[in-house]
């Protein structure tokens, strides 16, 4: 509770430290069951709340923010420990994110000019304001999906390292075997290409859902992309060395995730790991 709590106010100032703060609540919902993760998300977002008064004067924000955070690595978790199938919570935390996104336009009909105008608050005193805004209102009929993803990533990082934590503990390499297992099926794989297919063929409103929705998707095939070329790369002569350098690759280039997501797509028919390639 301690751990939660206090690192997740602590994120406000650096967000990363969020996923170390889900992995917390996570951890004891995958050990434990629902019960008592439920028990220890409830206690920390009454903590939560509490410091947040004494630190910001403004409880309700930081309970809320608390909640926002726990409550989906608190149900991708039980999804994790009741299916014992990491490729299936993956697949739910995007689901989660897809309707995370038809949420806010329904919420919100029209999400661009709320991002325009948040995004046009971050222009520098002294920067050609023209350019950027051009740039500004092509980004902000993406933002919605761009966002969604961002959270998306934290979460599975947080259920990530959650299991990681309980696979030391109690199954030494457990994690590791469940993560380079990841996988999708066809039929997941043929439903994404039709809506990049949609996002294509369509205009207005229903491509740009359907724009967002892709971005959701590409953040599930680059998990399994990155599974499925840390389990080529490690079988090769030089694996110590070239799965280091696939992480730091993607973390250095992240236009490199493009063709990890591509990877990870094919894979669906290729099953990639099960074939021996030069």
């Amino acid at each position: 509770m301690i751990v939660a709590s206090s690192l997740a106010l602590l994120s406000l100032i650096l967000p990363p430290v969020s996923i170390v703060s889900s992995a917390s609540v996570a951890l004891v919902t995958l050990r434990r069951g629902a019960f008592e993760g439920l028990t220890i998300l409830v206690c920390s977002s009454a903590a939560a709340g509490l410091l947040g008064f004494l630190a910001l004067g403004n409880y309700q924000f930081a309970l809320l923010y608390a909640m926002v955070l726990w409550v989906p690595v608190w149900l991708i978790s039980i999804v994790l420990r009741e299916g014992q199938n990491l490729s299936l919570a993956v697949e739910i935390a995007v689901l989660l994110g897809v309707f995370g996104v038809a949420g806010f336009y329904l919420y919100a009909p029209d999400p661009a000019v709320m991002w325009k105008a948040i995004l046009s608050q971050m222009i520098p005193a002294d920067a050609p304001v023209a350019d950027i805004q051009r740039n500004i209102d092509v980004m902000a009929h993406y933002m919605t999906g761009v966002v969604a993803a961002g959270s998306v990533f934290s979460l599975l990082f947080g259920l990530f390292l959650g299991r990681w934590w309980q696979a030391n503990l109690y199954n030494p390499g457990g994690f590791r075997e469940e993560f380079l297992s990841l996988s999708s099926q066809p039929r997941l794989a043929i439903g994404s290409i039709a809506i990049v297919a949609i996002a294509l063929a369509s205009s207005g409103v229903s491509s740009e859902i359907a724009w967002n929705v892709t971005i959701l998707l590409f953040v599930l095939f680059t998990v399994i992309g990155t599974a499925v070329l840390h389990t080529l790369f490690a079988g090769m002569k030089l694996g110590r060395y070239m799965v280091p350098m696939l992480y730091i690759t993607l973390f250095l280039i992240p236009h490199a995730m493009l063709l990890v997501a591509l990877i990870g797509l094919s894979d669906a028919w290729l099953d990639l790991r099960k074939k021996k390639s030069n």
